[in-house]
């Protein structure tokens, strides 16, 4: 393996996640995910644990973003770790960010965490996920 490229397994699920992606759909994405995944949210203090709480995260946030477009891959020297730059809009707001990826041996993704830029995309972001999310987050955070 070369000091730029994905795990082979980790490289397959990076692969399946670009095809949800642009279907849209992330109704595909738990058997991605370690039972124990974790998602930092650019707006939340504490991480979400567990791959129901990412996968409703995610496919929430698939929903929200407009425009969605990956635009550069970077990968870690051991192959396990990869970083997306987006562009997106969440209404009148446009918005970059990357995407921070951790997969285990096997493949599957252990940590997923994202940050988001400019300030006021951000805010936009979290307003729109915080509106549809919010309920459903409680029983996550109790």
């Amino acid at each position: 393996m070369s000091p730029s490229s994905l795990s082979p397994a980790a490289a397959e699920t990076l692969a399946h996640w670009h095809q949800l992606i642009a279907a849209h759909d992330l109704s595909g994405l738990p058997p991605l995910l370690h039972p124990e995944a974790v998602f930092r949210s650019p707006m939340a203090f504490k991480p979400y644990v567990g791959a129901p709480v990412v996968a409703l995260i995610l496919g929430t946030v698939v929903k929200v973003f407009e425009d969605f477009v990956y635009h550069r891959e970077l990968v870690s020297a051991d192959g396990l770790n990869v970083v997306l730059e987006f562009s997106a809009r969440v209404g009148e707001r446009e918005l970059k960010g990357i995407d921070l990826i951790r997969f285990d041996e096997a493949g599957l993704i252990v940590e997923f965490e994202v940050m988001v830029r400019p300030l006021s995309g951000l805010q936009a972001l979290g307003a729109e996920m915080g509106q549809r999310l919010a309920p459903l987050l409680a029983a996550y955070r109790a």
